[in-house]
């Protein structure tokens, strides 16, 4: 088993992280339960900023936000002074009601609706990645209203599809994500934002994918998007002061991935970039990236009480917790895969193959396939490594089942951050109905 930033097992035999007794965790905040370890939160924000200030490369590394969004992951984002992403009214209230610098607030998304350009706009963020001449459209309208200048990314698609799931695949021109590169679209999008009184292009957008294990599709993207620049630069003398080529950087969720180290994805792309300036002899744009997952994505752990099994002979075992698609729904969304271990038994030897259930009354609810595990009972604590992104994220409340609390570590210390929810929670929005409803 592959032990994750400060995880380890201790003298009980329990898995410990960032100094704290898992099992302890559990008695106290109950289960299900996200973990997140601060080290390794820190450790991996670090090696990104730092890959960058020893190239001497002007840049900014921002949160994707998407990946994890809470006020106390917004306040570790400005600790280690990342920029940050948001795609929602919804992110963007947290990044605010978190006071995080919003000149270091980047706002994306495909359908931006006008309470959310407003919104942003109002609060004054960094800039807007528009994604559609609609969007351009409307950013022009308001900014102009409002009497002010909105700095803009325009996000191309540079025709590159990264070796991930198709549901995560985001940089093919067959996308619903940006300008398509090979239509004339982005330079008409150019063309506008640059004729614009209220309206200043800083650059360009790109993203190719999620959980990419290899640099060659980012090292494509950036050889189309300077070809596209050398036409821009002779055709319109345009030169993009801000190249942003996005996230995507793959972790080990399970002893099939082989994810390389994210810094070694920064020195690539830096090499490139600075190959094509050279080339083109052009001034170095600043570069912006976009980690998400591979920040967040192996420092969580989620905590599950182990309940009900059920065994057909010759066929499987089911083991069952008290959690599932409600807490994690990216098994039954893409098919992802999980290592787990008992984090109250982590030394006893697995003796049987189980596949882990989730609670929800869905057959797809499935966590784990296959799990050698030792044989649980009743109230031991499964332990499912690499769910800090988009689990939490993704909670809901199907069936009515509140969403987990969840807990920061570090240097032996706990902090709850997010409560668990209560029923009354689950219901504070319902409206009672009042009368009978008469049918028309």
């Amino acid at each position: 088993m592959f032990f994750y930033g400060t995880s380890r097992i201790n003298a009980l035999s329990h898995l410990e992280i960032g100094g704290v007794d898992t099992v302890d965790l559990a008695q106290k905040y109950g289960t299900p339960l996200f973990v997140y370890d601060v080290a390794l939160m820190r450790k991996r924000a670090r090696a990104f900023k730092e890959t960058f200030d020893k190239n001497q490369v002007k840049a900014q590394v921002a949160y994707a936000s998407k990946a994890f969004s809470t006020i106390a992951m917004i306040n570790l984002a400005e600790e280690e002074g990342l920029s940050l992403d948001v795609v929602s009214a919804g992110e963007l209230y947290t990044a605010l009601a978190a006071n995080f610098p919003v000149e270091r607030i980047h706002f994306h998304g495909n359908n931006k609706s006008v309470e959310e350009i407003t919104m942003g706009i109002e609060a004054g963020i960094g800039c807007f990645v528009a994604d559609n001449f609609y969007e351009l459209q409307i950013l022009q309208q308001i900014a102009k209203e409002k009497g002010t200048i909105v700095s803009v990314l325009l996000r191309i698609s540079p025709g590159v599809e990264a070796h991930t799931h198709d549901y995560i695949s985001t940089g093919q021109i067959d996308s619903k994500f940006g300008f398509d590169l090979k239509s004339g679209q982005v330079e008409k999008a150019i063309e506008i934002t640059r004729n614009s009184e209220n309206l200043e292009l800083l650059g360009v957008h790109s993203h190719i994918g999620s959980q990419i294990f290899e640099t060659t599709g980012f090292l494509m993207a950036v050889d189309t998007i300077f070809e596209a620049i050398e036409k821009w630069s002779n055709e319109l003398s345009y030169v993009p002061k801000v190249l942003n080529l996005g996230g995507g950087f793959g972790i080990r969720y399970t002893e099939e991935d082989n994810p390389i180290p994210p810094e070694n994805y920064v020195v690539e792309i830096i090499d490139k970039v600075k190959s094509h300036v050279k080339h083109l002899q052009i001034e170095m744009p600043e570069i912006w990236i976009e980690p998400g997952r591979s920040i967040v994505g192996d420092a969580g752990t989620t905590l599950y009480s182990i309940g009900s099994n059920k065994e057909i002979p010759d066929v499987r075992k089911y083991v069952a917790v008290d959690g599932g698609m409600g807490d994690n729904l990216r098994p039954a969304l893409y098919q992802a895969k999980y290592e787990a271990i008992l984090a109250n038994r982590a030394n006893d030897i697995a003796e049987e193959k189980v596949s882990i259930a989730g609670k929800c009354c869905e057959s797809g609810d499935m966590l784990i396939w296959d799990l050698p595990l030792p044989k649980a009972n009743p109230g031991d604590i499964l332990a499912v490594f690499c769910t800090g992104a988009y689990g939490y994220s993704m909670a809901n409340n199907y069936n009515r089942i509140p969403r987990p609390a969840v807990v920061f570590v570090e240097n032996g210390d706990a902090q709850l951050v997010v409560k668990r929810e209560s029923y009354e929670d689950i219901i504070h929005l319902d409206i009672p109905l009042k009368s009978k409803l008469k049918l028309s």
